[in-house]
């Protein structure tokens, strides 16, 4: 029973006080999970967090529920999820009762243009975090390349483009390459 509510109260903690949305809370998650609780390695929360992408819904609500179960199974993961999604809940269901009135406030106007910052920090420390730790191959690299400069050119040149698309272009060619050697590791 403590276990649930560690769960639960950590994620809570999380789903509280990160704003962003999924991307912005896996340095988070990663810190609390891998540093802070020793939950899992680096390596474990890279595999989660590249599962928790690849599957449908958002990708801090898939790794609060994968972590949870890990630790504790099929409750672990309701009480990961559970402590995730509340704290926003609540919080978006309170402003958007008072959502007009909300955004008149120029103080509260004012910190919304500061947190964007903040988040988009917090996506970069992610992506570094995880490029780092990344294996040193020159087919991870290329790919990593690849997809940094197809998502900026479809943000700064208003491609249309899908980022599965981009995800699975990456797949393939690592997978072609892959077979071509051999099956060796690329």
């Amino acid at each position: 029973m403590n276990l649930l509510l560690e769960l639960f109260l950590c994620f809570a903690k999380i789903g509280l006080f990160t704003f962003g949305g999924g991307y912005a809370m896996i340095a988070i998650i990663e810190n609390t999970c891998v540093e802070q609780k020793k939950w899992m390695t680096h390596d474990e929360m890279m595999d989660i967090a590249v599962i928790a992408e690849s599957t449908p819904g958002p990708i801090a609500i898939n790794t609060a529920t994968h972590v949870g179960y890990k630790r504790a199974g099929v409750i672990g993961a309701l009480a990961a999820t559970v402590g995730m999604v509340l704290p926003s809940f609540v919080i978006i269901f309170l402003i958007s009762m008072f959502l007009e009135q909300f955004m008149e406030i120029t103080i509260i106007a004012n910190a919304f243009q500061g947190i964007k910052i903040g988040v988009g920090l917090l996506i970069f420390d992610a992506g570094l975090k995880m490029m780092k730790k990344m294996p040193a191959k020159k087919l991870s690299r290329g790919l990593m390349i690849f997809g940094l400069v197809a998502m900026l050119c479809i943000n700064l040149f208003s491609i249309r483009i899908s980022s599965v698309l981009v995800m699975l272009t990456a797949a393939v060619v690592s997978l072609a390459v892959h077979f071509v050697k051999g099956g060796r590791n690329a």
